[in-house]
């Protein structure tokens, strides 16, 4: 059940569209004059065909608005300039994933290329995780202008702490291995720099890469990583919203985020408690979300600054990921910051209460047939909640005190 991912320069000549034979849909990422404006997925019978009349259409209902935003935007705004650009470097922490880790190293590799748009150079740095062969170390060995370090303890924390260690860069970006990143990926990221120099992190959009399985095609129909297509500025107060800044997923996500390096280190750098592995892989991006903005520093989330992202192919990872990942990271980090922030307890525990009224209202939904996800996701999530909620962070750090130890 494909869907083919199509992208769309809506000031040229639209084309046709046609579904092929294998297909039930189509996914468009619309761009003008480059810029992302917008992305939308539409269930097609197999061979259908979109005229361009149809296609505009569709186009112009689904981002007729953000189309008018950008032409005011473009006669009246003028592009921010700086005299001045943050050396960068971009982090890649992986483990046993040589093919991944090679695709998302060609798509920053050919930003260094004279035809990108690369201004400047930027450093390439690979943490390579508790490794069980030298395959990652073998591929980063034949890329000169890549450079390579081992981070023994196993968890994705420990690694972006060393990467944090490592790095040479005023701004420290990070890309998971499962993810690519778009032609424009360094421009957006130096764009939302430019327009908000005193921010300390940013965030980007996330697309997939591919919508090929049941699981990557349920996944995006739920919102994927999507942020939405609107510059974002967040501060320390948002209107209207009593929880903040509690809901930290908001913020974006931690495949494609960066900080002021200085301003990390400050912080003491990422709870290497959470994104553990296996036993809780979630929570790090939340976490270091949050601590930003309750240290008075502005978040900016910039969709320009993009990436595309592998979705989890089977439906069994794909439930996994909504347990472990979301559920019980996603708890882990509010019982952490229950117990470091009391001054924010009263938002952490209504924020607990919302969520699991909206799971169980999400469950209800599911189990009449008017809700994307089927009900088995649905439970994964909210059992992996009650499980971070009932001490799996006390658990982590004791796992990660043994790992030190083991490690020391």
């Amino acid at each position: 059940m494909p869907y083919t991912i199509t992208e769309i320069e809506v000031t040229q000549p639209l084309p046709i569209i046609c579904v092929p034979e294998s297909d039930t849909g189509i996914a468009l990422i619309l761009r003008r004059k480059d810029r992302l404006i917008g992305f939308l997925m539409k269930a097609l019978p197999a061979k259908s065909v979109l005229t361009p009349e149809e296609l505009a259409q569709l186009i112009s209902r689904e981002v007729g608005t953000k189309l008018l935003q950008e032409s005011i935007r473009e006669e009246l705004v003028s592009p921010a300039t700086a005299t001045h650009l943050p050396s960068l470097t971009v982090a890649i922490c992986t483990k046993d994933r040589p093919k991944n880790l090679a695709r998302c190293l060609k798509s920053l590799l050919n930003l260094k290329q004279p035809v990108s748009r690369a201004s400047y150079c930027f450093e390439i740095l690979v943490i390579d995780n508790a490794p069980t062969n030298e395959q990652t170390q073998e591929l980063v060995a034949s890329l000169p202008s890549v450079r390579y370090v081992r981070e023994p303890k196993p968890g994705l924390d420990f690694a972006r702490n060393r990467a944090l260690h490592e790095a040479t860069g005023e701004i420290l970006a990070f890309v998971d291995d499962d993810v690519t990143v778009d032609r424009r990926w360094l421009d957006g990221l130096m764009e939302a720099w430019v327009e908000n120099p005193d921010a300390a992190a940013f965030t980007g959009q996330v697309l997939a890469s591919e919508l090929t399985t049941k699981a990557q095609i349920l996944a995006e129909q739920n919102g994927g990583f999507r942020n939405g297509f609107e510059k974002i500025r967040y501060g320390q107060t948002l209107p209207d919203y009593y929880m903040y800044p509690c809901g930290a997923g908001m913020f974006g996500n931690g495949c494609n985020m960066a900080f002021r390096r200085e301003v990390l280190q400050k912080l003491g750098g990422f709870d290497e408690a959470l994104d553990t592995g296996a036993s809780l892989p979630g929570g790090g991006d939340l976490d270091i979300f949050y601590r930003v903005i309750r240290a008075g520093y502005p978040l900016v989330y910039e969709p320009q600054y993009l990436v595309f992202h592998q979705h989890r192919q089977e439906y069994k990872k794909l439930r996994h990921q909504y347990c472990q990942s979301w559920g019980m990271g996603f708890m882990a980090f509010v019982v952490k910051s229950y117990q470091s922030d009391p001054s924010q307890r009263s938002k952490l525990r209504r924020i607990v209460g919302w969520w699991f009224k909206d799971q169980l209202r999400r469950l209800l939904k599911s189990l009449i047939g008017r809700y994307i996800l089927p009900p088995d996701i649905v439970v994964a999530e909210l059992w992996g909640g009650v499980v971070g909620l009932l001490g799996e962070y006390s658990r982590s750090l004791a796992r990660i005190e043994q790992i030190r130890r083991q490690c020391s």
